[in-house]
Order: structure tokens, then C-alpha cells, then sequence
């Protein structure tokens, strides 16, 4: 689900070109999640090798990252660990809308719907036993760093921008402003065209960037104040919000408060979350702590190998796609030597 910020929020369109030389910080469950909820046939399925198994993440992975690599991106994977016990409910949410996409989905497939087949079908996304270890192989060949977090990735990714080891962090979601990143990038594994659901038209989506500070000054409230205002939209740890407490009543709430302990209205509902422990999650997170970011060389081999020979991807695709990076980075390496 993930918190709303729509509207309140001030969201300046770039170029993915933009953020050459800079390290980027993706939440990877995230990233990982879009490959494999848009990475699918006509009816929905999912890319898979010989054997069965999933290969629409490692897809995604690939030709994302050769295009970062190709204009001199740095990106740096932060992976989850453990999730507080907070978001069990959020979970448990998630699950159901699975449960409910699937029956669904067969039922589009047994109507002869492709269309909305694909739909269902990209609601019924989860990941899958060994999927996390197959994108890690698949970045670790690529010489690019990944980070396992105690807890949520995002807040480690948040926690990199301010130790100055990251430029900023990149998710769909809006919880990295939460966790108190400098910024956050929005469709920065996903920009490109894509279809509109339902409807024979296209549009281009585009990285959409997020200073933090800048929110603050403009909404004129503090970091702390706007992590209650999350908790009246509703997080990951109270999913359901307060009731009929949309974005911008929730700021006006907390302008006219300051705290949720403040607000008269809600101080029955107030009760029955823990919501100095959701604070605590967001303004104390739990990081991972790092100590250098390194970047190693492309292994243009052990990608063929592990793609081609272990994961059915077409020998041709791959080749293709790896001699347009070695031009890429050749040309870079090429122009920084004219200037030595």
C-alpha cells in the first residue's frame, strides 16, 4: 500500500540522464516487485526458464541496469530484512488482494479477457523462494554493491542520502520521506513507455524527483510533524488510517496541533494503534550501517553464463544487450582520457 502523499507533495519531472555520477540507492524489493508485476506475456504469465522457474525480475534486473550503467548511474541495491511486527496487518492485507486478484485472473483467462487477464495477473505479484538470491547473483556479476537491511530497505536506502553515500533513494513509494531521505526518486526503475490499461494509447513515464526539505518549508511543518500526518493518511503499520482523513485534512490537523495527542477528534481511534512505536519506526529506523560503497567491473562472461546456460535467456538478446554497455562504457572511459 504504502503512504499517500498525493497533493501535498511537490514532484519536478527530469531525465533518468540527470543523475549520471551519482550513486542512487533502490529500494530493491520495490524494483523488483515492478519487473515482476510488468514483465509478463499477453495473458499475464510471467517470463520463465526451461525448468519453470521465474525469470521476469532477472529481465528487468538486466536491461535496467545496463541502461543505468550505460549513462553512468550508480546504483546500489538495499534489500529488506526483517519487518517490524507492526506490519503484519499491511501483510496479511497484501495477501488477501492476491487471494482475490487470482480468482480473478482465472476467471478472465476462462473468458478469453486477456486484457483484463494481465490485469488480475499483475495483481497477483509476490516474490517467490530464491528470487532475492537470483537478482543478487545477477548484480553481483554486474560489479554493482547491494546492502541487506535489518528492517525495511527503504529506511537504509533513507539513511544513505544523509551520510552523503548516496545522492538519493529510489521508490515507488513515498516512505523513504518518512524515514528522511534528502530525496526521493519516483519511476526511476520503471520510466519509459508503457501501455495504458484498457485503452490503445501510451504515455511516457518519467522520473519524478522529491526534495524532502523543500516539503517541509512549503507545508511549513517538521520532519516529525509530517511522519503524523502519515499516520493519519495511514502507513504500512496502520494501513487503514483514520477514518475520513484524507492528505490534506490530515495537514491541516497537524498545522492546527502540531501532534496527534493534540487532536481531540481522533483521540478514540488514537487508542487503538501504537503509534508512538510507528513514530519510533520512521524517526529511529533501523540501518544498516555502512562503510564503503564498491563498485566492481562488469563480468560480461558470468552474465552470459548465468543468463544464457543457467536461465534460458536467449544467447543472441544477451550478446546484443552487453556489446551496447562495453560501447557505452568504452566511449565514457574514452572521453575521460582526453581529459589526462
Amino acid at each position: 500500500m504504502g503512504l499517500n502523499l498525493k497533493g501535498l507533495v511537490d514532484k519536478e519531472k527530469t531525465k533518468l540522464e540527470s543523475f549520471a555520477n551519482k550513486v542512487i540507492a533502490i529500494d530493491a524489493y520495490n524494483a523488483i516487485y515492478q519487473f515482476l508485476a510488468i514483465i509478463r506475456g499477453p495473458d499475464g504469465m510471467q517470463l520463465s526458464d526451461s525448468e519453470g522457474r521465474i525469470t521476469s525480475h532477472l529481465s528487468g534486473l538486466l536491461y535496467r541496469n545496463i541502461n543505468f550503467l550505460s549513462l553512468g548511474i550508480k546504483p546500489v541495491y538495499v534489500f529488506d530484512g526483517k519487518p517490524p511486527s507492526l506490519k503484519t496487518a499491511e501483510i496479511e492485507r497484501r495477501k488477501q488482494i492476491k487471494k482475490d486478484a487470482t480468482v480473478k485472473y482465472e476467471k478472465a483467462i476462462a473468458e478469453g479477457n486477456l486484457e483484463d487477464a494481465r490485469k488480475f495477473a499483475q495483481q497477483t505479484t509476490s516474490m517467490k523462494d530464491g528470487m532475492v538470491e537470483d537478482s543478487k547473483t545477477l548484480l553481483k556479476h554486474f560489479g554493482i554493491p547491494y546492502i541487506d537491511a535489518p528492517s525495511e530497505g527503504e529506511a537504509t536506502a533513507a539513511h544513505l542520502t544523509n551520510t552523503g553515500q548516496a545522492y538519493a533513494s529510489a521508490s515507488q513509494d513515498y516512505d523513504s520521506i518518512l524515514f528522511g531521505a534528502k530525496r526521493l526518486v519516483r519511476n526511476f526503475t520503471n520510466s519509459g513507455r508503457r501501455k495504458i490499461p484498457n485503452r490503445n494509447s501510451y504515455i511516457d513515464i518519467e522520473p519524478e524527483i522529491i526534495e524532502t526539505q523543500k516539503i517541509l518549508d512549503s507545508l511549513e511543518i517538521t520532519r516529525e510533524e509530517l511522519v503524523d500526518v502519515g499516520i493519519l493518511i495511514g502507513t504500512d503499520f496502520n494501513p487503514d488510517g483514520f477514518e475520513r482523513i484524507g492528505p490534506k485534512t490530515a495537514l491541516k490537523m497537524i498545522k492546527q496541533h502540531s501532534r496527534l495527542e493534540d487532536i481531540p477528534q481522533i483521540q478514540e481511534q488514537l487508542n487503538e494503534i501504537d503509534y508512538e512505536q510507528i513514530r519510533k519506526i520512521f524517526l529511529e529506523p533501523q540501518v544498516a550501517k555502512v562503510e564503503e560503497i564498491k563498485f566492481d567491473e562488469v563480468n560480461y562472461n558470468a552474465i552470459t553464463n548465468y543468463l544464457v546456460n543457467e536461465r534460458s535467456f536467449s544467447e543472441d538478446r544477451i550478446q546484443s544487450s552487453l556489446n551496447r554497455l562495453k560501447k557505452a562504457l568504452e566511449k565514457k572511459s574514452q572521453n575521460l582520457d582526453q581529459w589526462f
